[in-house]
């Protein structure tokens, strides 16, 4: 199972996330570095942890569609993998992103429209370079789909899952940064269970390295981490355990 540290950037620094309160999201203070840069954090977690693919949730560009690409630049030329959600609406937003530096677009269901439009990325740049995250808070849809009737998490998941999307996120805000433990396994499974080959990458609420065990067993291909690490909770050992 890959462990993918998360930078949320918010006026070009990076914050921590509190349940989704993002009004009341402040610059980070980790254990791990004494700046809020992002260059400065992603080689804090390249260094110390040997992780050198990075979920980047750039809150500039989802609240205020003002992107930061020239951070995007910056981590790329450093050698890094980005993962990035920019909130995009349209391919016209995921081809910006791309050529910042994104290995790989987020469409996040905050932000994306609909299914068409999503099958019309798809086919624009390829489903390797897609991730679909189904966002959610406390258990339920941020939104709906334009083009889907239900917003039951797991009904939106498998509508995206039949437009082409190979890999997924499940991500709980109401989780993330809380220290409440995985909420999301139940639809993850479901997912999972629906499309046996899914890559699927979950979110919110990751403690400890016993967190991790739980999602590995469960199979989880990927969890997104960050508080843990900033704070200590998980340190080198856990991962290298």
């Amino acid at each position: 199972m890959r462990i993918i540290p998360v930078i949320d950037i918010l006026n070009s620094v990076v914050v921590r996330g509190v349940a989704g309160q993002r009004s009341e999201y402040r610059p980070i203070e980790s254990c791990l570095c004494d700046s809020a840069e992002p260059l400065a954090i992603a080689n804090a977690f390249r260094n110390q942890f040997g992780l050198s693919t990075l979920y980047v949730a750039d809150l500039d560009a989802i609240l205020h569609a003002e992107p930061n690409f020239e951070i995007y630049e910056t981590l790329k030329d450093d050698g890094f993998e980005l993962l990035i959600d920019s909130g995009l609406r349209n391919a016209f937003d995921a081809e910006a992103s791309l050529m910042a530096g994104a290995s790989k677009v987020i469409a996040g269901l905050e932000t994306w429209p609909s299914l068409a439009t999503l099958e019309m990325m798809l086919h624009k740049f390829g489903p390797e370079r897609v991730i679909f995250s189904l966002d959610l808070k406390n258990g339920r849809s941020i939104r709906k789909l334009d083009d889907v009737l239900s917003d039951d998490p797991v009904d939106i998941g498998c509508a995206v899952i039949e437009c082409g999307i190979r890999e997924l996120i499940v991500l709980d805000l109401a989780s993330v940064g809380v220290a409440s433990g995985p909420t999301t396994l139940e639809i993850s499974q479901e997912l999972k269970d629906f499309a046996r080959k899914l890559k699927l990458i979950t979110g919110g609420g990751v403690r400890s390295s016993a967190d991790l065990a739980t999602l590995r067993e469960a199979g989880i291909d990927g969890a997104l981490v960050a508080s843990s690490l900033h704070d200590g909770s998980i340190t080198p050992d856990d991962l290298q355990a």
